[in-house]
């Protein structure tokens, strides 16, 4: 008779083997990348600004930093433009705002698209037009002035603080517009009609119950152009050093002049980090509050106030700003891309198709800028959305405890609120030594803007999947299916439309990317932004011209894929607020 087989118990190693969930790997890589990308250059940039070039302690790049009178006067000089430039969008964007929103003001449609067309341009781009129109001596309108009064020069100095506050007020103001016009959207008209029984104007009941109403979501807009204006990098460098004074950007900038002074650097660029997330908790603080009933979004019927006789003049202001922003800095832009010389003016003898064929096939140094901004952007696009995409997951299925995943999420979320200029600081500071030798090569460059912006990514990807009911991947689980093939199976055929949709939103603005890459790209890395920069110098303003419209028709590409895939809000929900 044969003994009974006696069969070994698994070991307890191969039990928990058996049951653990695969995909935990993956979010414990997801959450790797993300502390290599975030919190690395964050924590190098820290440890630099008290370090010498030897790597020991030091607090002398703190005094270097802000122990010269012109170095302080720069960051005053920031403040006064951001303060300034957030005021003059208030003047710009609420007046648009509130016309489109509430009145019955005509070509609304023709608005909507010159206010598009502010997004599209990149800031630097706008700066070039207002260059060539309000140059000290051969801009547009000074010649034009010059020729109608008989002046021996014209009035106008883009190259001037006040220039250079209205060229951000320009590019900026769309930030006012939506955050306004998203609130006025959700204003009932009872309170108005209330006002008006009472004998109130329009005006008047506008001023006194409609805009103080609204007023948390103008503050917030205000705090957000005013971190925009003193982050920017591309415009202040185009316009305040020519000028002969600095803001903290171009100061910033110019402590990276050979050799660079890394340490210095990261001191001076400490307080603008400080500034950035202090007053970005403010702006969410006011934009998130609930104490106005109005703007529960359960508010009653609205009713677009008669303008009568107003309406044209409305108009009037609405085509004034559109103009100042998008009309005129274009119309220069085209013409200076399309002419021989653009000095000559308007005149068939003197366009040319030229320099956009010259910039496209026969420039190689502009052919391998183009080909580089495409693989970084899209390269930089899917880093950042499989990455948000992993975290969102992570986050709203609860695969980790609640304090960890809020963590997860703030971690990714915190790009938006670091300038991208201290992003390069720490990106350099972090990836120029062993053992991660990142500097002179794409990757740096692909890494910076995918960690610049994550939080876009993030903002998409959360929303997406927050649309998809758990139930359907529990059933594909219950049927013995891993969260793998769950995923496989349910989740991604559901997001490919929004993942389709956030890459673009990751890929626009990666392609226009200047305050990054002006610190990481090497000769051999050169992007269309930093080519324009540098092309500034030579003031060879048709090539100029010509890169930004290949750039602006690039975007626009990509916006009409946008329009297919989201909506028509696309482009309003470009970045996270």
């Amino acid at each position: 008779m044969s003994s009974p087989r006696v069969t070994a118990s698994p070991s307890l190693l191969g039990q928990w083997w058996r049951h653990l969930d695969k995909s935990a790997w993956v979010w414990l890589v997801a959450i790797g990348v993300l502390l290599f990308l975030v919190v690395n250059p964050l924590l190098r940039l820290l440890v630099v600004s008290f370090q010498q070039p030897d790597g020991a302690f030091t607090l002398s790049n703190y005094f270097v930093a802000y122990g010269r009178a012109r170095y302080v006067e720069a960051l005053l000089n920031s403040l006064i433009l951001g303060v300034s430039a957030a005021s003059l969008c208030l003047v710009f964007g609420v007046p648009l705002a509130w016309a489109l929103s509430r009145t019955d003001m005509p070509a609304k449609g023709l608005i909507w698209v010159a206010i598009l067309g502010t997004f599209i341009i990149p800031p630097y781009l706008g700066a070039v037009g207002w260059i060539l129109l309000a140059g000290p001596n051969a801009g547009w309108l000074n010649q034009l002035v010059v020729e109608l009064t008989g002046m021996e020069k014209g009035p106008f100095n883009i190259y001037s603080m006040p220039g250079l506050i209205f060229v951000i007020a320009c590019y900026s103001f769309p930030y006012v517009f939506v955050f306004t016009k998203s609130a006025l959207d959700l204003v009932s008209s009872e309170m108005e009609d209330a006002a008006n029984i009472l004998g109130a104007g329009s005006l008047r009941t506008s001023l006194s119950i409609t805009l103080p109403l609204v007023l948390p979501a103008i503050l917030g807009a205000f705090i957000l152009v005013f971190l925009e204006a003193i982050a920017l990098f591309g415009s202040p460098a185009l316009l305040a050093l020519p000028g002969r004074f600095h803001v903290v950007t171009t100061q910033l900038w110019q402590f990276f002049e050979y050799p660079p002074r890394v340490g210095v650097a990261a001191a001076y660029a400490m307080p603008l980090l400080g500034i950035t997330v202090l007053l970005f908790w403010l702006q969410r603080r006011i934009t998130s509050r609930k104490g106005y009933a109005v703007l529960s979004g359960k508010g009653g019927e609205r009713r677009l106030i008669q303008l009568g006789r107003w309406k044209w003049p409305m108009l009037g202001y609405c085509l004034g700003v559109c103009t100042l922003s998008f009309f005129m800095p274009m119309v220069v832009i085209c013409q200076a891309a399309l002419a021989k010389a653009w000095g000559r003016g308007f005149t068939l003898d003197n366009l040319t198709l030229n320099n956009l064929y010259f910039t496209m096939f026969e420039n190689n140094l502009t052919r391998n800028a183009t080909l580089n901004t495409f693989m970084y952007a899209g390269a930089a696009s899917v880093i950042a959305i499989t990455l948000a995409l992993c975290v969102a997951y992570i986050v709203n299925r609860q695969l980790v405890g609640k304090h960890v995943g809020g963590l997860l999420s703030f971690l990714t979320m915190a790009p938006f609120v670091i300038p991208g200029i201290v992003l390069a600081i720490g990106f350099y500071a972090a990836y120029t030594n062993p053992p991660l030798l990142l500097y002179g090569t794409a990757w740096i460059l692909i890494l910076a803007f995918a960690t610049r912006f994550l939080p876009i990514a993030y903002v998409n990807c959360s929303s997406a999947i927050r649309s998809i009911n758990p139930e359907l991947e529990d059933a594909v689980r219950i049927l013995g299916g891993t969260r793998f093939t769950a995923i496989r199976s349910v989740v991604m055929p559901l997001l490919k439309r929004s993942l389709a949709g956030a890459f673009i939103l990751v890929f626009i603005p990666a392609t226009r990317e200047l305050s990054t890459a002006i610190f990481l790209y090497s000769i051999n890395t050169q992007v269309l932004s930093v080519l324009l920069f540098d092309k500034s110098d030579e003031g060879n303003f048709e090539m100029l011209a010509a890169i930004g419209l290949i750039l602006v028709f690039i975007t626009v590409v990509f916006i009409l894929i946008g329009f297919r895939l989201m909506g028509r809000d696309f482009m309003l929900r470009r970045a996270p607020t």
